[in-house]
């Protein structure tokens, strides 16, 4: 991999040589390093540019990295990764993707991540996207994750999109099964024109299933961020949608959760508040000493914490 590569890799999946780790390292398009263990494998697909991720039944505590990179102007990169885990296992795999371009041309990763979760299964799945160089090409990433379920199974996700990005657009779909969960923590950061737009469509099929999901976005500049959620409850289930917003400068955010209950004992929530940041929240850190500026930066970085 190139110098560019392994600089990004550090931010977006913590990387640190993974000498005991099962991963698979994109780079441009192709793969720059894989590698599978004792209870995890990871194949190449032989009928479209991707893998195919299988994780053994009960194997506990093993981390699976999967990053993609971008380090040039006028790739366009499409990857599929499909994710088979085994039942009662318990692991976590670390995805993201970051876009560099130093020239005039746009390049693009789509990630489509499809997930196949058996019976009592747990996953949590970390994801960090960011964007960064000094071309003026633009920089996007529009990744699809599509989520299946078993009885009992157990999906974190964590995504953040921490700047650069000129044009994201996220969609995610799950269908969860009896007393499946599925807990999704969004946070994005958005500035100068760029714009991101985020879709969750959930199915609770199964009785006692329950997903939660947590937006929270900052708009800076001119950007603007798009935040639509579905949440359809089939039989006795919980569901809850928030989305929290903070605009700045002449940011603007559309948020349209939705609910649709198909059986009287669905119990379905969702909130939204978009808003500026507090005048008095920037006073009282400036009375500490900080400036107007370092004071709407610490307020931000504790809302996407």
């Amino acid at each position: 991999m190139n110098g560019i590569t392994e600089k990004m890799l550090k931010i977006i999946a913590d990387y640190d040589g993974l000498e005991n780790a099962s991963y698979n390292i994109r780079e441009d398009g192709e793969c720059v390093g894989r590698k599978s263990t004792k209870n995890v494998s990871i194949e190449p697909l032989f009928d479209r540019s991707g893998i195919e991720i299988r994780v053994k039944a009960n194997t506990k505590g093993e981390t699976v990295y999967i990053p993609a990179c971008l380090t040039k102007s006028g790739v366009n990169d499409l990857v599929y990764n499909d994710f088979y885990i085994g039942e009662n296992s318990d692991v976590t795999i670390i995805a993201g993707c970051a876009v560099h371009t130093d020239g005039d041309k746009e390049s693009l990763h789509n990630g489509i991540h499809r997930f196949f979760l058996e019976k009592n299964s747990k996953v949590l799945y970390v994801e960090k996207h960011i964007g960064e160089g000094e071309g003026s090409g633009e920089r996007k990433i529009d990744p699809v994750t599509e989520m299946t379920l078993g009885e009992g199974a157990a999906l974190t996700i964590d995504t953040l999109q921490i700047g650069g990005v000129d044009y994201s657009n996220r969609k995610t779909k799950a269908t969860l099964a009896d007393k499946a969960k599925l807990l999704i923590r969004e946070r994005i950061l958005t500035d100068r024109n760029e714009e991101a737009i985020t879709d969750f469509e959930v199915v609770l099929e199964g009785e006692d299933s329950g997903v939660d999901i947590v937006s929270r976005s900052v708009a800076k500049g001119s950007s603007y961020q798009a935040y639509t959620s579905k949440i359809v409850g089939k039989t006795r289930c919980t569901g809850h949608s928030e989305c929290d917003a903070i605009l700045s400068d002449d940011g603007r955010v559309d948020a349209t959760p939705s609910l649709v209950a198909e059986s009287k004992d669905a119990s379905l929530i969702h909130e939204a508040a978009i808003g500026k940041i507090a005048g008095e929240q920037i006073i009282k850190l400036c009375s500490l000493g900080l400036t107007e500026e370092e004071a709407e930066r610490k307020i931000i970085d504790g809302f996407l914490k």
